[in-house]
C-alpha cells in the first residue's frame, strides 16, 4: 500500500485513514495512465478492499472506499501457437551429420510428440523410454503419466539412444536420457538456447520458447479430433480448466480464418 498512500500524500493532500471511493478511482487511472497492465490494477483493487476490510475491524476506519469498485477485465493472453508448417521448418533445422544434430533432432521431436514441460524433458531418464512400445514415463510433482510417440520421434530417439548418447555420456553410471556436449544431465539454460538457436536459422519470426512446442502440441491435437480430457492426461494438467484455454486458441484462430476467408466477412 506504500505507492498509493504516497499517492494520496502527493496528489490527494491525504492519508489512508481519510480516503475517498473517488481517490481510489482516480488512483486506478493513475496506474493505466503510467502503463500499468489491467491485471496489476486488478490485483491493487483486490489488495486495497482487503487492507481496509482489515482497518474496518480494527475500527481504525468507519468504511472502506474501495467497496462497490470493480476493475476491468484483464484481456486474457493466449499462448503463442506455431502452425504446422512452422513446426515442421523448426523441427527440420538440426542437421543429423554429428553428435549434437541428432540429439537436438531427438530433444526436438520428443518435445513436440508429448507436450511435456522443458523440465520434465531434461529429467528424464533412459529408463523412462520405452521405444519397442512407443511411450514415454513422465513424472512430475509425484504424479505419473504415460504418454505415447509418434513413429518419427521414436526414430529420432532410437538413433539418439544406441549411436550418439554412448558417444556423449561422461560416465557410464550416467543415467540423463539427454546430455549436453560434456556428458552431463542438459540444464534448462542449455536447452534454452538450443532452442533460440534453431528459432533463428528457421528464421521464425514468433518468439519460440520450450513451451511454444508444448501448446501447439495441444492445439494440433484438439484440431485433429482429440478429447480434452486426453489432453488434460497428457500435459499432465491437475484441472481440466488448464487445458481448456487451448479451446479458446481454436475458436480465435477459426474465427480468424472465417474474416480472412469469406467473401462476405
Amino acid at each position: 500500500m506504500t505507492q498509493f498512500s504516497d499517492y494520496l500524500r502527493e496528489h490527494q493532500g491525504c492519508d489512508l485513514k481519510r480516503a475517498k471511493p473517488e481517490m481510489v478511482r482516480d488512483y486506478m487511472a493513475w496506474m493505466q495512465g503510467h502503463g500499468k497492465s489491467a491485471a496489476s490494477v486488478t490485483r491493487f483493487l483486490a489488495s486495497v478492499k482487503s487492507f481496509y476490510n482489515y482497518l474496518l475491524s480494527r475500527d481504525v476506519v468507519k468504511v472502506n472506499p474501495a467497496k462497490g469498485i470493480t476493475a476491468a477485465k484483464a484481456e486474457r493472453k493466449y499462448p503463442e501457437i506455431l502452425t504446422s508448417k512452422e513446426v515442421e521448418l523448426f523441427l527440420d533445422q538440426p542437421q543429423c551429420v554429428d553428435a549434437k544434430g541428432f540429439r537436438d533432432h531427438a530433444m526436438l521431436e520428443l518435445l513436440y510428440a508429448t507436450g511435456i514441460r522443458v523440465s520434465e524433458l531434461i529429467s528424464l531418464d533412459l529408463d523412462d523410454l520405452n521405444l519397442a512400445a512407443g511411450f514415454i514415463r513422465c513424472e512430475s510433482k509425484g504424479k505419473e503419466r504415460i504418454i505415447p510417440l509418434y513413429h518419427t520421434a521414436v526414430k529420432a530417439l532410437q538413433d539418439y539412444v544406441r549411436d550418439i548418447r554412448p558417444q556423449l555420456i561422461a560416465d557410464s553410471e550416467e543415467t540423463a536420457l539427454f546430455v549436453n556436449m560434456n556428458g552431463e544431465r542438459m540444464s534448462r539454460q542449455g536447452f534454452w538456447k538450443i532452442i533460440k538457436y534453431y528459432q533463428e536459422k528457421a528464421g521464425i519470426e514468433k518468439d519460440i520458447t520450450p513451451h511454444t512446442l508444448r501448446h501447439s502440441f495441444a492445439v494440433h491435437l484438439l484440431e485433429n479430433g482429440a478429447d480434452l480430457r486426453s489432453i488434460q492426461e497428457m500435459l499432465g494438467h491437475a484441472d481440466i480448466s488448464s487445458t481448456q484455454i487451448y479451446t479458446h486458441v481454436v475458436k480465435r484462430q477459426l474465427k480468424d480464418v472465417y474474416q480472412k476467408a469469406h467473401p462476405r466477412a
